[in-house]
């Protein structure tokens, strides 16, 4: 979410405040009940845009902060040492050994269960 609604708020608002101010210095009545009627929300509006902006950046934090440690997490279980490498590598290659030598034993065994036949034409 962009930071802009709590820019254009506490610009607002702090607006409105020296406004307010300078109407009551300045004797203007009707301008300062006006300001000083429209305070009071823009006020509440900031606090709570701010309170949502400290909420989601404490939220990013623990986020990141748990991604990290599942990215490290991953990182040692997926490189953890060089014996656990050797056993995955040794494991890879008598898996695909296992699987030539079985498609080798298809092939060179019997022939196929359905023999083939020869097409017969239709005459019409």
């Amino acid at each position: 979410m962009s930071h802009r609604p709590l820019a254009i708020v506490s610009g607002l608002t702090i607006g409105d405040y020296l406004l307010w101010n300078w109407s009551l210095n300045g004797s203007h009545d009707v301008l300062a009940l006006v300001s000083g009627l429209t305070l009071p929300p823009l006020v509440i509006a900031l606090l709570w845009l701010v309170a949502l902006t400290i909420a989601r950046l404490l939220t990013d934090n623990r986020r990141g902060a748990k991604s990290a440690r599942r990215a490290a997490s991953a990182r040692r279980t997926r490189f953890g040492s060089a014996r656990l490498a050797r056993r995955r590598s040794s494991t890879r290659t008598r898996r695909g050994a296992v699987a030539q030598s079985v498609s080798r034993s298809e092939s060179t065994s019997s022939p196929s269960s359905s023999p083939s036949r020869p097409s017969r034409k239709i005459a019409a």
